[in-house]
């Protein structure tokens, strides 16, 4: 009899050790979960683009559409959103705007 309460003892034992460790992600996880929520709402600010060409994120504000506006006045063609362009012409305008930067390169990250 003294014998099955050490095994029970033993499985209690056990089962909190396993248990601990779950606890504690399931309460990391919620914590993520609103700091993703949080970016979310700051993504609806200020849109991040990828450029697959240069491997890099613009963020896509004024001094971008500002620059890109530029770009398509430089090159005569009529405004229409980039994620609205062909390929060809979307590497054409990376390819300036890295030979064109701003004074400050905050509005780029990597």
């Amino acid at each position: 009899m003294h014998r099955n309460h050490r095994y029970l003892f033993s499985f209690f034992v056990l089962t909190a050790a396993l248990a601990v460790p779950s606890a504690i992600r399931a309460a990391a996880g919620q914590q993520d979960d609103r700091r993703q929520e949080e970016n979310r709402r700051d993504d609806k600010d200020q849109n991040r683009v990828y450029d697959r060409y240069h491997k890099d994120y613009h963020n896509w504000n004024n001094s971008e559409d500002h620059a890109y506006r530029g770009y398509l006045q430089e090159n005569h063609r009529d405004y229409r959103p980039l994620a609205e362009t062909k390929q060809r012409d979307q590497k054409a305008y990376w390819n300036w705007r890295h030979s064109h930067p701003d004074r400050d390169h905050n509005d780029r990250q990597q």
